[in-house]
């Protein structure tokens, strides 16, 4: 009976082990799926990864040879934490953080010294007062002004280094007759780990942030663009799908990577088609009115999904008019999307958004309700009359997207495709499709002519 029972343990044991090690082994092949997707939505995060394990092993020497940590000492550990928190993903980020930290540094060092200094002539007794006092000032001053929203943007690591640097000098300086030299010692090391970082995040397969904001707002706009064109199809098909939706919800969650990107890529220098002093704010501004844009499409959706007692005949009248009214609508955002993409100088007014207007006149025409209409419950038609009020202020919305994008053409000095013709002929061919009440500006622009 023993051994019987000895045995059904085992077996029991043996099973919860079994299904133990399953578990686990489900889970490490969890973890490997999850790691390749990482990996393969954005394979520069495996070489950013390699980029940092190099910068990290360079400024470990100075710890190795003894030549370096004579001269350095134990402040050559500093390096190493300079680059572990200076080190971004972009160029942008690290720049930036690099920049921060050496200015932040410096300027809190020298203040430093100068309030020890001043605390020893005042003699023992006052010192430290003297020490307390300038601690009290500086930190509550900084951490004031790190409240400002612009500053807080773009300094606030620096800010937050030049609290820590000064009240290290300051304060360790009372114990430490030294602190001259081993301040000058941490902050070459810093300065050397800044640097470096920088050199290989700049130099070895640079990701740069002002490409990837440019890539973002064009993206969002074909994103609207694609959802415009799904719905115009959807509607006149009466289908309640709304897949759609998933792009525009990506665009309303876009506003807090958009704002750091601003900020990353305004510290950028030159490089590829971005010149010294690049328009990036403008990008914010494009930003912004394609996610209000998004907000009206976002409540487009809900009347796909929302059964409607909308009378047919007055629902056949007006589906052309919006189909058509979301088509052009579409084709303009394309428009608009590519000449952001390639860079080139946009046509304004875009003839989609001048249809667009004309469909919108039809749509209007044909919401008011005539005699033939009979008996008409008002509360039937408020649906339909809803996406067609949508639609005639996505429109609006749209035009404002067209001209912040021509705006950032004329501050960035986007290509004209005019000036890339080849022959007269072509150019010539190119005006004919224009309307006769149009004329083309020194900046590429298409301006109606009263």
């Amino acid at each position: 009976m023993a051994d019987e029972k000895n045995e059904g343990v085992l077996a029991r044991w043996g099973k919860g082990l079994k299904a133990k090690s399953s578990s686990l082994m489900a889970k490490v092949v969890e973890l490997l799926r999850k790691t390749k997707k990482l990996a393969k939505d954005d394979p520069r995060r495996i070489v950013h990864s390699f980029k940092v394990g190099l910068a990290i092993t360079l400024v470990s020497l100075f710890y190795y040879f003894e030549p370096l940590y004579d001269g350095l000492g134990a402040s050559a550990m500093w390096a190493v934490l300079t680059v572990v928190v200076v080190f971004e993903f972009s160029v942008g980020a690290t720049l930036g953080r690099g920049l921060n930290r050496v200015l932040a540094t410096s300027l809190a060092a020298s203040l430093g010294f100068g309030a020890h200094f001043l605390a020893d002539l005042a003699g023992d007794k006052a010192q430290p007062v003297i020490l307390s006092l300038s601690v009290f000032f500086f930190a509550a001053i900084t951490t004031f002004i790190r409240f400002f929203p612009r500053i807080k943007a773009r300094y606030d690591y620096g800010f937050l280094i030049f609290i820590l640097t000064f009240c290290l000098v300051s304060v360790s300086g009372y114990r430490d007759d030294e602190i001259l030299q081993v301040a000058y010692r941490r902050a070459l090391t810093i300065l050397l780990g800044t640097f470096i970082a920088i050199l290989i995040c700049l130099f070895i397969c640079p990701v740069w942030a002002g490409d990837d904001l440019h890539s973002l707002v064009s993206n969002n706009i074909q994103l609207l663009a694609n959802f415009l064109q799904g719905f115009g199809v959807q509607y006149s098909n009466e289908s309640k799908e709304d897949e759609l939706l998933e792009g525009c919800k990506s665009v309303l969650t876009s506003r807090q990577t958009e704002e750091s990107l601003v900020n990353f890529a305004r510290w950028e220098p030159r490089h590829g088609p971005f010149k010294f002093r690049h328009p990036w704010k403008q990008y914010r501004k494009i930003g912004s009115l394609t996610r209000q844009c998004a907000y009206r499409l976002e409540s487009l959706n809900s009347y796909l999904i929302t059964e409607t007692q909308t009378p047919l005949h007055i629902r056949d009248r007006l589906m052309k008019s919006c189909s058509k009214m979301s088509i052009e609508s579409s084709n303009a955002l394309e428009d608009i999307a590519s000449d952001l993409r390639t860079m080139t100088q946009p046509t304004f007014p875009n003839p989609h958004i001048e249809k667009s207007k004309a469909a919108m006149k039809d749509l209007k025409a044909a919401l008011k309700i005539g005699p033939g209409d009979g008996d008409i419950d008002l509360l039937e038609i408020v649906p339909i009359a809803t996406v067609a009020s949508l639609l005639i202020d996505t429109i609006s919305c749209i035009e404002k997207i067209a001209e912040s994008v021509c705006e950032l053409g004329s501050l960035a000095n986007f290509k004209c495709v005019e000036a890339g013709k080849s022959s007269g002929l072509e150019l010539e061919q190119e005006h004919q499709k224009l309307p006769t009440s149009a004329i083309v500006n020194d900046h590429c622009h298409v301006v109606m002519v009263d």
